[in-house]
């Protein structure tokens, strides 16, 4: 269709229906049996309301959603298609890592090849669109949803979620196996007071612009087809009715001219803000702010009509939203095929195929970070004697809280990876419960157990620790102990698991600890109980034989630490790129009157880009190779610099190494943080071998936001880091 079609269907759409093009529900209304991802309680929905509605969510198959598409385009009077959208975060039904562990990987080819799958996968069994990627900056540990995000970095997390998008969209999102990119939560979800989900968000403007925004922008620039509101405030304002940053910002500054959906109740979520007295005035702010669709809520099918007559809204408003909502479903193709890729005989096809399982399993290697590894206990011998102990050793849930696969079967666990290398001399015990007795899960349900039982799974990891050469320790953290909704107070490995750890490292001094996790965990003890300590996220579908594969010494664990990791959950929220204080701490106890704390070091146990592999790698001085007859290489605004390093493979065997480049702003008209990401590389090098990595200054990379809230670069004195992580010393000097 072209736009004037668009424009000429709208035009003869009733008030209803145009209401009805702009509300989402869920498939449970359509399917018993789908996916619930939020409150339905609230929701009291007409069969004739449900007869006009624009798009449906969290439901997929084939032959399923054919058939739901047949019945509403009959139904619609205008026999207008529905979009069909899911959270597809960390792949369809082959499950890659969650995004914490793809961001883990700094590696954005391997993070737009798997949304390249998902999106194989997803459109084939009839979805449409995506909620994905997730962007949020994230600094506090506590809040759960961590796992959603790629990190604490602006950069590191625009980069990946650009090439998300590019892997989801391709060239043509109407193409075969291509699907529309939603990036949420805009904006700053992440910054949620306390770590508490859905909480208030307070920051000042310069934060935001400078912290939060960028990584939403780099995907807006990629094209991304779709942005979701959050849940929280910003200036005290809910996002979903918050007309400056909709409107201002994503609409005149970024420049996105796309589908802006709520998240799931969000617009009559402003009646509980107390910023909407009923849901017929957040319908009001919410369309006054340019949000086009209203997901899980009534407010415009109930208040549009009723705002139209009473003059507080326009029909031009309206028609805006209804154009943008069926330009999707054109871009989509959905006019001329209603079904798009839905296939039942490409869901067998694609769907678990054995090129996904592959490039799951290498997308998990490639974000395990190797945390410590003392006395080289990795990677192990297929000869000597290994034991294998831990609730994880055996569970399938290991894909993270916003995965959903059909079949727990198609999951590989970690002792069927073990198996299927052929290790010898091996033996299992599942040595404890997830959790302790009684504990009450998200989902309601309880777990229990007798002491004697619990007795008995330690005896069993005990003995088999006592004969045997070295102790992996399977922990970490449940499936529903992290996600939305999963906020925590403490960030610890819970009671039951580390007391099998302490046993274990009772008896046995070679100690290997896996950690299965969402989100950073106080690891302080668990570093000193073991000789390595790795952690595995949730890896997904191939997590057997990935784990298998690089402890075993196949493959090497590809991972840097994305967000930092303290020494305890009272350090947080915590993150590299701070502001510098005026009394700053030098990282001891014995100090006096400084910025930091009187029972605790002020660093972090694992800072931002932390990670060891096999080898060792040394690194040259840095070296700034343009020569300006300046006592310092001088940047100017139509002038790069290039500043390199010489990486060498000290080790005996090959290894790959995340370089990372990190700038400094000396001086500022406002206070500058210590250090920013600006460019990483992965180099792999065989042993002995030396490379050259170079990377680009420009001028654009250090702007900011000034004293005048203009967003410019200030002339002053700059350092360039090169190192292996965030706490590198290596740099030269630079003026610009």
């Amino acid at each position: 269709m072209t736009n004037e079609q668009i424009k000429a269907l709208i035009a003869d759409l009733s008030i209803e229906e145009k209401a009805g093009q702009l509300l989402q529900v869920a498939g449970n209304f359509y399917d018993k049996d789908s996916l619930t991802t939020g409150a339905l309680d609230y929701f009291k929905i007409t069969d004739k309301e449900l007869e006009l509605t624009g798009s449906i969510l969290s439901i997929s198959g084939a032959e399923k959603l054919k058939k739901i598409q047949d019945e509403c385009m009959a139904k619609q009077p205008h026999h207008i298609p529905q979009v069909f959208m899911l959270d597809i975060i960390n792949g369809y039904e082959t499950i890659y890592p969650v995004p914490m562990a793809q961001g883990a990987s700094f590696n954005p080819d391997m993070a737009k090849k798997c949304a390249a799958m998902a999106a194989i996968e997803g459109s084939a069994a009839g979805i449409h669109v995506t909620f994905s990627p997730m962007v949020d900056l994230v600094r506090d540990a506590r809040w759960g949803r961590v796992m959603e995000s790629t990190g604490e970095d602006s950069y590191l997390n625009g980069v990946l979620g650009a090439a998300m998008v590019e892997g989801y969209q391709g060239d043509d999102i109407k193409s075969k196996g291509k699907m529309g990119a939603c990036v949420k939560h805009f904006a700053a979800y992440g910054g949620a007071e306390g770590g508490r989900d859905y909480d208030t968000v307070e920051l000042s403007e310069r934060t935001l612009r400078e912290e939060y925004l960028p990584a939403y922008k780099a995907c807006i620039d990629d094209g991304v087809k779709l942005v979701m509101t959050s849940f929280n405030t910003i200036k005290h304002v809910p996002a979903a009715g918050n007309k400056w940053l909709m409107k201002k910002v994503l609409r005149d500054e970024m420049g996105f001219d796309g589908m802006l959906i709520s998240d799931y109740g969000a617009i009559v979520e402003m009646v509980n803000h107390n910023i909407a007295k009923d849901e017929v005035q957040a319908a009001e702010l919410s369309i006054n702010a340019g949000v086009d669709m209203d997901m899980m809520s009534l407010c415009y099918v109930h208040g549009l009509k009723k705002l139209l007559e009473e003059g507080k809204i326009s029909q031009e408003m309206i028609d805006e939203a209804v154009f943008r909502v069926l330009s999707l479903k054109n871009e989509l193709g959905l006019f001329d095929n209603p079904y798009k890729d839905a296939s039942a005989e490409d869901e067998k096809k694609y769907i678990l195929c054995d090129e996904h399982r592959k490039l799951a399993m290498e997308a998990a290697m490639d974000s395990f970070v190797l945390l410590e590894n003392d006395d080289k206990m990795l990677p192990l011998s297929k000869d000597e004697s290994v034991c294998f102990v831990g609730p994880f050793v055996d569970s399938k849930k290991v894909y993270g809280s916003w995965t959903f696969p059909s079949n727990d079967d198609s999951i590989v666990s970690i002792r069927q990876g073990i198996e299927n290398i052929g290790a010898k001399n091996v033996s299992y015990a599942q040595g404890s419960q997830f959790l302790s007795n009684n504990m009450k899960l998200k989902n309601g349900e309880i777990l229990t157990y007798d002491d004697e039982a619990k007795e008995k799974l330690l005896k069993e990891a005990v003995d088999a620790a006592k004969s045997s050469s070295k102790a992996v320790v399977c922990i970490g953290e449940h499936a529903q102990f992290t996600g939305e909704a999963a906020s925590r107070t403490n960030i610890t490995i819970p009671e039951e698991q580390m007391e099998l750890l302490r046993a274990v490292s009772e008896v046995n001094e070679n100690v290997v600890t896996l950690v299965v996790n969402g989100r950073p965990l106080e690891l302080a003890e668990g570093k000193k109980l073991s000789k390595a300590v790795m952690v595995v996220w949730f890896p997904g579908t191939e997590t057997g034989n990935a784990i298998a594969n690089v402890i075993y010494g196949n493959n090497e664990p590809g991972g840097r630490v994305p967000m930092s990791f303290p020494y305890t959950v009272g350090q947080e929220p915590c993150y590299y790129n701070r502001l510098k204080s005026g009394r700053p701490n030098n990282g001891t106890l014995e100090q006096g009157y400084v910025m930091g704390y009187i029972d605790q070091i002020d660093k972090m146990l694992y800072p931002f880009g932390y990670g060891k592999t096999y080898t060792e790698f040394e690194y040259s001085t840095v070296e700034i190779e343009e020569k300006t007859g300046e006592e310092k290489p001088v940047l100017t605004l139509d002038k790069t610099l290039t500043a390199s390093v010489v990486i060498t493979n000290k080790g005996q065997r090959e290894g790959t190494e995340t370089v990372q480049m990190y700038v400094q702003d000396l001086f500022g008209s406002v206070c500058r943080p210590v250090k920013q990401l600006r460019g990483f590389e992965k180099v792999t090098l065989a042993p002995g071998e030396s490379k050259k990595v170079s990377f680009v200054i420009k001028e654009e990379m250090l702007r900011f936001y000034n004293i005048d809230m203009e967003y410019t670069s200030e002339a002053g004195d700059f350092k360039v880091y090169i190192g292996p992580d965030s706490e590198t010393d290596n740099f030269a000097e630079f003026v610009i």
